[in-house]
Formats: C-alpha cells, structure tokens, sequence
C-alpha cells in the first residue's frame, strides 16, 4: 500500500467513525476527571487502549524523582491531592521498520465547571445540537484524546502498518502545570522524534509556541491598630495599593514593549497583551474595627517565548523595590516577593521543522482551508518537548473557542478532521512499513 492510498482510506475509515467518537467523548465527558481527580478518565482511556489491542504502560509519578529536574516544581495538584493512584498511561503501536517515532500526547484532566447552575445542561453529560458539542472537556481536551484514539483504531482497521513506533499517551495535571503528567512520560522513557498535541488551537491553524507563566505572592506590612486610633497605625491595604498601582504601570509598559505575532494569529484582540501581570487574589486583615497589619496579594505573570524566568522576576520585584524605595513606610518595611506554584518557562518551536510543516498542510487539505501559526498566550505541556528533550512539537487539534468557560463547546466537524489531520500525518512521519 503507497502512502496516497493509504492516507485516503483512513481518511474515508476516520469520517465513518463519527459515532464511535461521540460515544468515546460521551464517556470521558461522563468521567468528571478534574484535576486531581483523574483515575476515573484514565480508566476509559485504559479501556479504549485494550480495546485497540495496544500494549500499556501505566504508573504513578514521584515528585523525588522529578525534583532535580529543570523544569520541575511542586504543582497545586500535587501539594493538595500527591500522586497517589493518579496514574500516567501509555500506549504504543510498534512499527515495522525503522522510521522515526512520533507521540500523540493530550492530558485526561480538566478544570472544574463550576458555576454548574449557570450551564444549559449537565456539563458532565455530553449534549449535542446539531454539529455543536457541549460538556467540560469537549475541546480541553478529551475532544482531542478521543480523535486521538479514534486515528489510531483507523490505522489499525485499514491494516496501515507504520515504519516507526507511535506512542499514544494520556496525562495527569496539565492543567496544573503538567509535572507529574508529560514530564514524567518523558522521564520515563517515553521520548519520541516529534509529538502532536490535539489541544484546542482551531485547525488549520497550529500551534508553534506557548506562554511561560509564574505564580507569585507579594506581602505588604502595615501597624495594626484600632480603627478609633487608626492615626497611629499604618494601613497594609494602602501600602498594597501602591504595590497594585506598580504592577500596573509596569504591566502597561511590558505590553507596549514586548510583540509575538503567532500569539495573535488567530485572535486579532490579544494584540497588545501577549504578555500580562494579573493580581488574582487579595487576601488581609482579619476584623473591620482593626487597621490591617497585613496584605499579600497573589498575582500571574504570562509572557510569549523572549525572555527567560529569571529577567521576569527580576523586572517585577525591580518595580516593588522601586515604589518601596519611594515611601517612607515601606522603605523601612518592605515587601517580600514569594515565587509559588506554577514556574513554566516559554516555548517555541521552527516553522519549518519536518513535523510542523507536515501537520500544517494535511490540516489545510482536510479542512480545504489556509491556517496561521498561533500559540505563545497561554502555557502549555508542549514546553517540555522542546525545552528539555529537543523534540520537535506541533500543536494542533479542534474547535474550541470557550474552553474553561461555561457551556464549553466544539463541533463534531473539527473532532473529525483532528483525528484524519492526526491519522494522515503518523503517516507521513513515521513512513509506511516496507
């Protein structure tokens, strides 16, 4: 069998599957596997995988064995939940040959649907309207995993026999930062010559490159004291409010400074704010008749691939040195800088690496339309590949416009042409058995 016949037959096989795709998702949608919580959506994954005949590899990470790692830190899901019974899986179809290996990677958890009374329906139960699919995870992403297995059950049926391995793999926590999830794959063993991640980037556009992205907590002194005597104490709030005014000034100085086109490419609005500094939490004083003693608030720093972690931190805790510097409370009492939580560094992979380019034109031939590179916005487990092990990674998977929003949706449309896009270019990488 040549490659063009062989691409076209799981093409046809792929759009004959729609069914078998929806009852999957159907399922994985139903597993409620939110982060820290993914035994449940692995064990459809699991099931699938022995349906398909495939042999499996499953185990739970160990942080001690990752901590050595550049690109470890100790996740929100880790320090709440450990990764006890919170098992990576992977599966492998051997190839023939000797042809490159190529990974389909995607990660089983999901954020939660709360507010759940503010959706249209049970977000733990698929509900399809014509082409639209509904439910938590539709694109974010088990719409992916299941086009995942969907193109791999398709190669298999139309006795597409591949040159090079190809690893399937389903992960834990991306959406904590993905430490125990792909970097443990990886570490693992599992380190293949180029990987796609079906994650939501709207074929035919493809992803080349993600955010990095640090957690951090700024914590202001005041002087406690009486509100009738609030003279004589010094308001943290109010202190924190110039940190706030600080951050600010430098978020709108970052963003008429710093450009990367791709991470607009597909969204023309997020011009002018591929990078930002948000302070999400504000936590302080413990009762309303008390002049607050204390303010910590804890902000997210995002920023596209040209700069490296430590000139982010050092340009934020330059800008709260400054305004301590200027007053004359914080001048004696200054702030203090806490670096938490996620600690992901930027990505970005060369247009015009075998993989990408493969990628790029068999979605723009299934979909019968031109894409764009995108990605540099948002952080992603891509950075691992590329960062740490020098592969190659091309993002590139369905609809998905209102991911972690309410009533998150994608077409059956996009699902279908991921999995032909998926399918056709394992094809083209790997090569076809002799």
């Amino acid at each position: 069998m040549d490659e063009r016949t062989a691409t076209k037959r799981v093409e046809d096989a792929i759009a004959d599957r729609a069914d078998e795709l929806l009852a999957l998702l159907e399922d994985l949608v139903a597993a409620k596997s939110v982060t820290g919580h993914e035994p449940r959506g692995q064990a459809v994954i699991c099931e699938a995988f022995d349906d398909l005949g495939l042999e499996v590899d499953t185990w739970e990470p160990r942080a001690e064995a990752l901590a050595d790692h550049p690109g470890f830190f100790r996740t929100s899901s880790y320090e709440e939940h450990g990764y006890e019974g919170r098992e990576n899986a992977v599966a492998t179809l051997s190839g023939t040959g000797d042809g490159p290996t190529l990974a389909l990677s995607g990660h089983v958890d999901v954020v939660p649907a709360d507010p759940e009374s503010a959706w249209e329906s049970d977000p733990w139960t698929l509900r399809r309207e014509g082409d639209e699919l509904y439910g938590r995870g539709v694109s974010d992403m088990k719409g992916g995993l299941a086009a995942m297995l969907v193109a791999v059950d398709a190669l298999q049926d139309e006795d597409v026999e591949l040159a090079g391995d190809l690893y399937v793999q389903s992960t834990i926590e991306e959406e904590a930062g993905g430490v125990g999830g792909l970097l443990s794959v990886l570490e693992r063993g599992y380190v293949p010559d180029a990987a796609i991640v079906p994650e939501p980037f709207g074929l035919p556009n493809v992803g080349i490159a993600s955010a990095g992205v640090m957690f951090f907590d700024v914590t202001v002194p005041g002087k406690k004291a009486h509100a009738a005597w609030g003279h004589q104490g010094v308001s943290a709030f109010d202190k924190a409010c110039l940190v706030r005014k600080a951050l600010e000034e430098l978020n709108d100085e970052r963003q008429a400074a710093i450009d990367f086109p791709p991470a607009y490419g597909a969204d023309p609005d997020l011009e002018g704010h591929v990078t930002n500094i948000n302070l999400g939490v504000v936590e302080g004083g413990d009762w309303p008749a008390s002049v607050p003693a204390e303010v910590t608030l804890k902000g997210r720093v995002g920023w596209p691939p040209g700069e490296t972690r430590a000139e982010v931190r050092e340009a934020i805790e330059g800008a709260i040195a400054d305004v301590a510097d200027g007053d004359e409370w914080l001048s004696e009492n200054p702030p203090t800088v806490e670096w938490t939580g996620w600690n992901a560094a930027p990505h970005e992979v060369p247009r015009d690496a075998e993989i990408v380019e493969i990628v790029k034109n068999n979605a723009e031939s299934i979909t019968g339309e031109s894409g764009t590179f995108v990605g540099g916005n948002a952080a992603l487990d891509e950075r691992f590949y590329q960062r740490y092990y020098d592969v190659p990674v091309v993002t590139a998977g369905p609809y998905g416009p209102n991911l972690h929003g309410v009533d998150e949706y994608t077409t059956l449309t996009s699902l279908v042409e991921t999995a032909q896009t998926l399918a056709t270019s394992a094809i083209d990488y790997c090569g076809l058995a002799k």
